[in-house]
């Protein structure tokens, strides 16, 4: 059956069926640099070439792609605007080396390590933080102003009716499409809201028609300083278990055991290398993109080498200027009204990990590491000095992890075969 399905998509068809990944994938592929303030052409580059390096690693037998990770999204804007962007794109070379670590020791000590050191009453608090300490941006830029409410771009009577426009169509998109439609409620919020956005004059096309056609995109080199390099490292937590939830999912969807062949620790490699490699041209970190494996799910395109026709389709799109300028006219309060619902989302599944996995809230133990989690990153917690301190979803990921490891726990850890019934439900989440 399986073999069948595959022969179907040869061909041709392997290059539409690329293409169609690509256009899953493509509305929280750019959205992660418009916010952040990367280059969307950058983006599309680093994340075919960060698909490719991850196929090369597996041995081009899991299909996925590759694509910039939301929960790196605040560390990102932080760091920024606190040691600049080179010094950014240092420290997330940094951060893919932890994944490259972890794949080390999975390799040496099995998967079960990871589940010992991040069981679900870490990961699940850690994920809510990435979206719920996201939501002020989006609601700041769904009311006309920049994500830290510092100026205001549009009027605010104009940008809530655009928002909450592009909020309804992904809404809807995301609730009664049909098939590959409903896999693409990002793209259709956008698409809806520019409309609205261009109809209202908010959309200044003049650098569409000041680029030229083909040009480079605008790379960038990194640097290494010590303070950002510590401030990014722990956020690599959240995303690396996740990366497992990933890989059970897209092995649910095509029957195979991704943990064992190629095994956990190559693709653990795969998305390390991946992030790495971004970072030297100044994309944002790469992760398995849970859309494209739902759309996998849909079409049956099991054949890795979709995977590879979506990754050069990405590096070549990123060479037409033109193209990467129309996506920076997008309007602050279109992408608003999307992200609105999409870290919302974010929060979600870090509940659904908690919930699907049983954490009893009612044990203290549990009660004690989700609470001070939650606190701590919601309420601006920062642990440091001046040069260097850690907040948000780094100084999270470290006290959970330390939370866990010294306080008793008489309770069985949740392993990898329990873990498939969290996943399951997560397979058409967005990162």
């Amino acid at each position: 059956m399986q073999s069948s399905t595959e022969n179907l998509y040869s061909g041709w068809r392997l290059v539409l069926s690329g293409l169609q990944m690509l256009f899953v994938a493509f509305g929280s592929l750019v959205l992660v640099p418009l916010i952040t303030g990367l280059d969307p052409s950058v983006a599309l580059f680093t994340a075919g070439i960060g698909t490719l390096i991850f196929q090369l690693t597996t041995k081009r037998k899991v299909p996925v792609f590759l694509a910039s990770s939301f929960a790196f999204i605040a560390p990102i804007i932080f760091s920024v605007q606190t040691w600049g962007m080179a010094a950014t794109m240092g420290a997330l070379f940094c951060a893919g080396l932890v994944y490259v670590a972890l794949a080390a020791v999975v390799a040496i000590r099995g998967p079960g390590f990871l589940h010992r050191l991040l069981p679900p009453v870490v990961t699940g608090p850690i994920i809510m933080i990435i979206g719920l300490g996201l939501a002020p941006v989006a609601v700041n830029m769904a009311m006309g102003k920049t994500g830290d409410a510092s100026a205001e771009l549009f009027p605010y009577g104009d940008a809530m009716f655009v928002s909450m426009l592009a909020l309804g169509a992904t809404l809807l998109v995301a609730t009664m499409a049909k098939g590959i439609f409903r896999l693409v409620p990002i793209l259709a919020g956008v698409a809806v809201g520019y409309a609205a956005a261009a109809s209202m004059g908010m959309v200044d096309l003049a650098a569409v028609d000041n680029s030229p056609w083909v040009r480079f995109p605008a790379f960038v080199m990194p640097e290494f300083q010590l303070a950002a390099i510590l401030f990014m490292l722990p956020v690599a937590i959240a995303p690396a278990i996740e990366h497992v939830g990933d890989v059970l999912a897209i092995g649910s969807v095509t029957g195979k055991n991704y943990v064992q062949k190629p095994g956990l620790h190559r693709t653990l490699l795969g998305d390390g290398l991946a992030t790495s490699a971004a970072s030297l041209f100044g994309g944002p970190p790469n992760t398995t993109y849970s859309e494209v494996t739902g759309a996998v799910m849909l079409t049956k395109a099991f054949n890795p080498v979709v995977m590879t026709w979506a990754a050069v389709f990405a590096i070549g799109l990123a060479f037409i200027s033109k193209f990467g300028a129309l996506l920076q006219t997008i309007p602050t309060p279109v992408m608003g009204g999307i992200l609105i619902l999409l870290f919302g989302s974010i929060a979600g599944v870090g509940m659904n990990i908690l919930i699907k996995a049983r954490v009893d809230m009612a044990k203290q133990r549990n009660l004690v590491i989700v609470a001070t989690t939650l606190v701590f990153g919601l309420g601006g917690m920062a642990i440091g000095s001046e040069s260097w301190h850690l907040q948000g979803v780094s100084l999270c990921g470290v006290v959970a992890i330390i939370l866990n490891l010294i306080l008793p726990n008489a309770d069985p850890v949740v392993d990898l075969h329990e873990e498939q019934n969290i996943v399951d439900d997560m397979i058409e989440h967005g990162k």
